[in-house]
């Protein structure tokens, strides 16, 4: 029996009478996947997983917003697909997978598998519905873009492995970085990064280190001559070269006898390597492209630096993820309804014990934190017999309910208007 793998499910043909799409700036809309010479260099990788490290953080959720209110969706096949994506990976895998892609190519394609049927809405409506089977990260190796004779926009993918298939646009979720010139794809012009400057950055890093091995190569290789006092021919040198040699091997005492005819002159050398604020330049001239402090790649960062990391570098790529995830997994009716794809921090969010607490004692009134959620972010393990236990002050009152609540406080005190006290106010008192 024939297994079915990832290309068998997400093969589509080419759309009859299909053209390359129309492109207003003029290109021609096929693209290849790119080239990754930068990421030769050690800081450059190290940059990128400073960023994927803390993307595969985020918990991707399916939310339905109800008003402005968010809730949580748990049991769509979207939730259950970001829960598992696929056979092969887990959440974190996934994020991993599609986080490199889009650093490394400035474009990350996926693939989501699913079933679709028509089906009518309580007025009588025809609606598509799906049901989401996995979600695949993809590399391909040639981006085009096609147009059928109706306007429908599909993207065609090439592989390494000479594997073509098709897809409708609007189904593929693509994560775009640096989407600027091109119509179609993030990067420069041709849908690729740009990284004509980086490059000169890093090739006088790669002078630099190279200058530091060649200085230290010369500080081994000479250090100093043995002067004899007569003169000799060339095959005497060479045996009085492989027996001084050979003094050197053999001595443990680091002390070398010589007779009156030798001489020992050192060469004193100081070899200058390149110093730590060149260094240190060079560095923070490739951290900056990709928005990466050297506190962040050390590890030795603050709350308030973290904070601007977050803001400046992670946060775009979230949002621009999270619509992304939206934009493919839900139609347009299923999107009017408020249903999106969040990709929630809580996990990137660097909060010191104390901070924690004041979080816990601010939203613990307001019955926005379940009991094992204030655990958890103590690093304290649930409890069973806290499951789904939820408490909030009395103290507050329904915001469309305060005006009705007020006034029937009001009723009551014309009531009360012989002026004893009530229960409500004998109770604030402690005494009738």
């Amino acid at each position: 029996m024939r297994t079915t793998g990832i290309f068998d499910k997400i093969f589509h043909r080419k759309p009859k009478g299909a053209k390359y799409a129309l492109s207003l700036d003029g290109w021609s809309p096929g693209y290849s996947q790119f080239g990754d010479n930068i990421y030769a260099s050690d800081v450059v990788q190290q940059a990128i997983k400073c960023i994927v490290d803390e993307v595969k953080k985020l918990n991707p959720s399916h939310i339905r917003y109800i008003d402005s209110d968010p809730v949580p969706v748990r049991s769509s096949t979207v939730a259950a697909v970001l829960r598992e994506p696929n056979p092969l990976m887990s959440t974190c895998d996934f994020l991993e997978k599609t986080m490199w892609l889009l650093l490394l190519n400035y474009n990350a394609f996926i693939i989501p598998v699913y079933s679709e049927w028509t089906d009518t809405d309580a007025s009588g409506k025809t609606i598509t519905r799906r049901s989401y089977e996995a979600l695949y990260p993809i590399k391909p190796a040639q981006v085009d873009f096609l147009q059928d004779p109706t306007g429908e926009l599909y993207v065609h993918f090439r592989f390494a492995n000479g594997y073509e298939t098709n897809y409708p646009y609007k189904d593929v979720i693509h994560i775009r970085y640096n989407y600027s010139v091109n119509e179609f794809m993030g990067g420069g012009v041709n849908g690729q990064p740009n990284h004509e400057a980086l490059l000169k950055t890093l090739e006088l890093n790669h002078k630099l280190l190279q200058g530091v091995a060649k200085a230290m190569d010369a500080s081994y290789a000479v250090n100093g001559l043995v002067k004899y006092g007569t003169i000799i021919g060339e095959e005497e040198t060479k045996k009085a070269i492989e027996k001084f040699n050979k003094m050197l091997q053999n001595s443990e005492s680091g002390f070398i006898p010589i007779d009156l005819k030798s001489e020992v002159v050192p060469f004193q050398r100081t070899t200058q390597l390149v110093d730590d604020d060149t260094l240190k330049f060079i560095d923070d001239k490739i951290l900056r492209h990709f928005g990466v402090p050297l506190c962040i790649l050390r590890g030795d960062y603050t709350k308030e630096q973290y904070e601007a990391f977050y803001q400046k570098t992670l946060e775009p790529i979230v949002i621009a993820a999270s619509q992304a995830f939206t934009k493919a997994l839900f139609t347009e009716r299923e999107k009017a309804f408020g249903n999106c794809v969040e990709l929630f921090p809580k996990e990137l969010i660097f909060l010191s014990v104390g901070q924690t607490l004041e979080m816990i004692k601010e939203l613990s009134p307001t019955g926005a934190l379940y009991e094992n959620e204030k655990r958890a972010a103590l690093g304290l393990r649930p409890l069973p017999e806290l499951a789904g236990k939820r408490y909030m002050s009395l103290n507050w009152v329904n915001a469309d309910k305060a005006e009705e609540y007020q006034l029937g406080m009001q009723k009551q005190k014309e009531v009360d208007g012989d002026g004893s006290q009530t229960d409500a106010e004998s109770d604030g008192h402690g005494n009738g």
